[in-house]
């Protein structure tokens, strides 16, 4: 059978350590908007931006210098039909070393054509990964979305 989950890839000249350090700085090069732990499997993260998207993810498991995956809990989309179409997907970061350099594979397992979001979410994979995952790794700078401003207690709990 054909997978046709969503996947990207890029190669860097980086050690497969560094690549998963910053899959797990999520909030490096997805977005500062993050609420929760980020770093080891049992971690629960939510995701947000604006009034847009938002979703909760916990990270089921993290293999040191080869991949992370991670599991949807609960996703809202305000502009699908059927907000909560992320639901239940799985989301793998595959690490490896190929000719010298490290590759990194995102896998967004049930994310298919079919989905009414897939054109944005691919769109928005395509750029968080291979844009702004990519340079966090290669600079140690992500481009990710800035997020709206945190309050004190918020704050505590990001970290």
């Amino acid at each position: 059978m054909e997978n046709r989950s969503f996947t990207t890839a890029f190669t860097v000249d980086r050690t497969p350590e560094q690549a998963l350090a910053a899959i797990l700085n999520v909030r490096g090069w997805w977005s500062e908007d993050i609420r929760g732990r980020t770093e080891k499997a049992g971690d629960i993260f939510n995701y947000r931006f604006r009034d847009i998207h938002r979703c909760t993810i916990k990270i089921k498991s993290v293999e040191p210098a080869s991949k992370v995956v991670w599991r949807v809990v609960d996703n809202y989309f305000s502009f699908t039909e059927d907000t909560t179409e992320w639901k239940g997907t799985e989301i793998v970061f595959d690490i490896s070393e190929k000719g010298g350099a490290t590759e990194v594979r995102l896998t967004h397992v049930g994310l298919v054509p079919e989905y009414e979001c897939y054109d944005a979410c691919t769109g928005g994979w395509t750029t968080y990964v291979n844009g702004s995952l990519k340079a966090l790794i290669e600079t140690g700078k992500g481009n990710p979305n800035v997020g709206e401003p945190m309050n004190e207690t918020e704050k505590a709990l990001a970290v």
